[in-house]
């Protein structure tokens, strides 16, 4: 994981961009893995953790969006992916939202331990999404699987 990260950095550190994050059920994961990297302070403007739809909507995510899709949906990633990158200024923002070994009594729709990302890139106005069923045991490992996937298709990304 470690060489992903910084080749990202590395490389939006080259470019001048930046990237900002929305997290829901990796809880700032990925944000904390992002800043174990040195110069990550450059490309990195800001992460909110957004566990409630309260908070996405918060900030920036239309009520309307989560009312109709659920808020365990690629088009709340989507939301959450622009949103934040709206907020931030930033040239990527990337949104997170699923569900990671358990149920949400708040949010029964959705399939249990499925994750929606979406990364968004400002300059084209494209979105780069998936979802993923998440198999492993523990939380923690759940959400690094979640965290190299988006990793990996970030590096694609970068790689055009």
């Amino acid at each position: 994981m470690n060489n992903k990260l910084k080749d990202i950095v590395e490389v939006l550190t080259k470019r001048n961009q930046t990237i900002s994050t929305m997290e829901s059920c990796t809880g700032g994961g990925l944000a904390n893995a992002i800043t174990n990297i040195e110069g990550s302070s450059n490309i990195l403007k800001f992460s909110a953790v957004t566990y409630s739809n309260e908070y996405k909507i918060k900030m920036g995510v239309p009520k309307e969006i989560i009312d109709k899709y659920t808020v365990y949906s690629i088009e709340t990633a989507r939301a959450m992916a622009k949103s934040i990158t709206n907020f931030t200024n930033s040239d990527y923002g990337i949104g997170i939202t699923g569900k990671l070994n358990r149920v949400d009594p708040n949010n029964l729709n959705g399939n249990d331990n499925e994750v929606f990302i979406s990364i968004y890139q400002k300059e084209n106005n494209k979105y780069y999404d998936k979802n993923i069923f998440v198999t492993k045991e523990t939380r923690i490992q759940n959400k690094e699987d979640v965290i190299n996937t988006i990793l990996d298709i970030l590096l694609n990304i970068l790689k055009k």
